[in-house]
């Protein structure tokens, strides 16, 4: 499987089939590859919310411009971002490591020192900016990742955050919403982007070499 056709073969979906369902396996493949995305430091600082309710979806396309594929999709994903870096989140990530490992290490644990000096005193929104960014990053492996398993995927900004925090109870969990990523099926015949040629900036523009 060629991850660069792959790329080639997927665009940001304009209109999603609401007939067709992506497989729960296909799904869980996807989940699993965000799970496994790199993080700064390996604190994984965001969780993804899976929403496939019908009358939930349709609330959040009310406060997210309308966007067809919020309803017309099989699977919603909501990246949602800690609020902050506290010990307790710090301390939680690096006593499962060396629970997961099986042995502290001198290096950990110092490493674990200077995250706690350094993380929870630069105040919340500076930590926040910081783990919607790690979002990011589970964001771009999920769009890969969706582009393998063959299931279109929208990436997705234009949305009332605050709003959509409080519709999914989402600071009570110390969590703040960054994006959404539907995931289904293209109608081609009603996708006025789906024949369009995939235009990306050239390499030598793009790319530069320091030999």
């Amino acid at each position: 499987m060629d991850l660069l056709e792959k790329l080639n073969w997927r665009y940001a979906t304009k209109k999603m089939d609401p007939a067709l369902a992506v497989s729960q396996q296909k799904v869980d493949r996807i989940l699993e590859a965000i799970r496994l995305a790199p993080t700064s430091s390996g604190l994984q600082p965001f969780e993804v919310v899976v929403i496939t309710n019908a009358e939930l979806r349709r609330k959040i396309k009310a406060i997210a411009n309308g966007q067809s594929q919020i309803t017309d999709c099989s699977h919603l994903l909501v990246f949602a971002a800690w609020d902050d870096y506290t010990p307790e989140r710090i301390n939680e990530m690096f006593d499962l490591a060396n629970e997961e490992r099986g042995f502290k290490s001198e290096g950990g644990e110092n490493y674990r020192k200077m995250l706690l000096d350094l993380y929870p005193p630069r105040g919340a929104e500076v930590n926040f900016q910081h783990t919607a960014r790690q979002a990011y990053i589970g964001l771009g492996v999920a769009v890969a990742a969706a582009a393998i398993e063959g299931v279109d995927s929208t990436p997705m900004e234009g949305f009332d955050a605050d709003a959509l925090d409080e519709l999914l109870d989402l600071r009570a969990r110390g969590l703040r919403s960054v994006l959404l990523l539907p995931l289904g099926y293209r109608e081609a015949a009603n996708d006025w982007l789906v024949s369009l040629k995939k235009v990306r900036r050239p390499r030598d523009s793009f790319i530069t070499e320091i030999k």
